[in-house]
């Protein structure tokens, strides 16, 4: 393309930054524009998509394919979070972007002056990925309800504040990230929730949803659905639940 005149608005610059003549800047192409005098080109520092394109410069995995980043959250400046998700068998996908000694992540966060980035594993259930998108906080139970597609989390009192983050910022991005409402609550004023009648399960009907059986730490029973051909959904400590209580059924099977 030769020598062009890229244009950085207010608008796509991060406030916490500076910029001088002649300093050299890796940026976000959104548009190009013909004129008179040449190509005209719009940039971004603050744009997600600036993002990707580092980790896919920094990882091989990422720019192989075997790696792919799911979604993005961005408080530009500030603090990002980034999914992934590995597409080849063996390959973990938060250590590709991390590196070794976490080389990878650390030139990325230098050219974005310092941005905090937190790299969680994507999951396809939604309890699970909510859960993570929350780190650092620890979590102790998700309910979903996916009609409204809204995530009442419960936590640890004394990780309420972590999950919440600075200014509700963590809590901003899990939610942009996952796509999903969030309402944390910490433990001691969890919302109580109501039995309802158990369902019989029919693991050979594939199609059909059943309420997880797993028993939460206040006695009462989780609110989300079990994963297929499951009792149990996908939070992990509820899949404890499920190898106990299949360790339950093959004992009482073999003492008939």
């Amino acid at each position: 393309m030769g020598r062009v005149e890229a244009i950085l608005p207010a608008s796509e610059q991060v406030p916490q930054e500076r910029y001088e003549n002649g300093q050299r800047l890796k940026v976000y192409l959104l548009e190009i524009r013909e004129g008179g005098r040449g190509p005209s080109l719009t940039v971004s520092r603050r744009n997600e998509g600036l993002l990707k394109e580092l980790f896919r410069l920094e990882v091989p995995e990422i720019y192989d394919g075997l790696v792919e980043i799911r979604a993005v959250a961005r408080e530009a400046g500030l603090r990002s979070k980034v999914a992934v998700w590995s597409n080849e068998q063996g390959v973990d996908p938060v250590g590709a972007c991390v590196g070794p000694r976490g080389s990878r992540v650390r030139a990325v966060v230098s050219e974005l002056r310092n941005e905090k980035i937190d790299i969680i594993q994507w999951d396809p259930e939604p309890a699970r990925f909510i859960a993570k998108a929350l780190s650092p906080a620890r979590v102790r139970e998700v309910y979903l309800d996916e009609d409204e597609k809204q995530a009442e989390v419960i936590v640890p009192d004394d990780q309420l504040s972590l999950a919440i983050g600075r200014e509700g910022q963590n809590a901003r991005l899990a939610v942009k990230l996952t796509d999903w409402k969030i309402d944390i609550k910490p433990e001691s004023q969890a919302t109580e929730y109501e039995d309802t009648e158990e369902e019989e399960w029919e693991p050979d009907t594939d199609s059909q949803m059943h309420r997880c059986r797993a028993v939460l730490s206040n006695g009462r029973r989780c609110a989300n659905m079990a994963l297929p051909d499951s009792l149990f959904c996908g939070i992990p400590s509820h899949q404890a639940q499920a190898s106990e209580f299949e360790g339950m059924v093959e004992g009482r099977g073999s003492d008939e």
